[in-house]
């Protein structure tokens, strides 16, 4: 590693702590990696130890990155198996870690160079160098690495819509086909005399409306649309550990109404209220209010959340989306629940047609969830939505 690479990960790592670089930059080219982030480290009063296992793990990939682009393409291929299934390289929750911030400098020179067939290789770190350069807000040391953000055509996709309500139109017209009438065929019977018709009295009337009709399955489901829910874009103002339960986090949420929301959910083992703290959310503002652990909560911030559920991050609408504008899904059109009615069970049916795409897109059986500015994220790819 050159000299010039490790003096960037000295002003990384000292901008990642609010750290003035000067004092560590003069011997950074002489010291190993693991040196300095113990220099830097030690500095900001941090506990965690350049000693310990994922840490190391993570200073040794980024001291020996290679300088060769075939070598280095291969190391990136390693990484994005890794970040498939996390948002960052240590921690549980959404927070980058220095040693997060120690790779990006090392590798940012490679991404920066790939081509876009390159990147869409390795999509996973793509998603993670973004993620880290705008959380981090490295732009001021390094030069951005250019992220194409998935477009969506909303004329486009109407006329998906259309076409499948056309093409499902015929399929229900083939499958009824006319019942072709018998040819007359020449007898050389003699026509028999028709036998004389039954007289329907008015008891034989009476039976045959006694007859019982063909019963419907009462189990049968009906689908629900999400146009159900009202998803609104949220800010939230402020969050906070619950007072009585270790898996809650509490959090005030403006939607535009001229008042903040109390709202209660399951976050504090993947993120901390600093994490959230005037963070936009897409959030359910039509559930009933209710008291999770004697608070008040007054809607449902959605999450994305890996296979496993050892990640969970809340979906993320786009900056410039606006506090209090619906979420929309082009092509479905419907007006939401005043309150949602939990005896029917209508969240529970709607959830499982939610999910983020391949590019972390939330999306209702792959309908982007849309704002003004754009769909709304996740950096977990392939999530269920919750």
């Amino acid at each position: 590693m050159d000299s010039k690479t490790k003096q960037m990960i000295v002003s990384a790592l000292c901008k990642h702590f609010s750290l003035n670089p000067e004092p560590f930059l003069g011997g950074a080219g002489e010291n190993d990696v693991k040196t300095l982030y113990s220099n830097v480290l030690k500095a900001s009063g941090k506990e965690v130890s350049a000693e310990n296992n994922d840490v190391l793990k993570w200073l040794e990939f980024a001291e020996g990155f290679p300088a060769s682009s075939k070598d280095s393409f291969a190391a990136l291929e390693k990484l994005n198996v890794e970040l498939a299934s996390k948002s960052v390289l240590l921690g549980k929750g959404l927070t980058p870690s220095a040693a997060d911030v120690v790779v990006f400098s090392a590798l940012h020179s490679s991404v920066l160079g790939l081509s876009d067939s390159d990147k869409e290789k390795v999509p996973h770190v793509i998603r993670w160098t973004n993620y880290i350069q705008n959380k981090e807000e490295l732009s001021t040391l390094f030069g951005p690495i250019p992220v194409k953000l998935p477009v969506f055509d909303f004329e486009a996709s109407k006329s998906v819509v259309k076409v499948e309500a056309k093409a499902n139109t015929k399929k229900a017209a083939e499958s009824v086909k006319p019942v072709d009438k018998p040819e007359a065929q020449p007898s050389s019977k003699k026509a028999e005399p028709e036998e004389p018709k039954k007289k329907v009295t008015i008891l034989d009337a009476k039976k045959e409306k006694k007859k019982p009709a063909q019963i419907e399955p009462a189990n049968k489901e009906v689908e629900l649309s999400v146009s159900l829910l009202n998803i609104q874009v949220g800010l939230i103002r402020k969050a906070w550990k619950h007072p009585s339960a270790d898996s809650l986090l509490v959090e005030e949420i403006d939607v535009g109404e001229g008042k903040v929301r109390q709202v209660v959910s399951g976050l504090a083992k993947f993120c901390s209220p600093d994490d959230l703290a005037n963070r936009l959310v897409a959030l359910i503002t039509n559930v009933k209010p209710g008291k999770l652990r004697d608070v008040m909560s007054e809607g449902l911030v959605l999450c994305a959340s890996s296979e496993d559920h050892s990640v969970v991050q809340p979906l993320l609408p786009p900056a410039g989306a606006k506090p209090g504008e619906r979420v929309s899904f082009s092509g479905i059109e419907g007006k939401p629940e005043d309150v949602l009615n939990p005896k029917k069970k209508q969240l529970e049916k709607i959830t499982p047609n939610l999910y983020t795409d391949e590019n972390g897109v939330a999306t209702y059986k792959g309908i982007p969830f849309m704002t003004s500015a754009g769909p709304c994220i996740s950096s977990i790819p392939k999530a269920t939505i919750k």
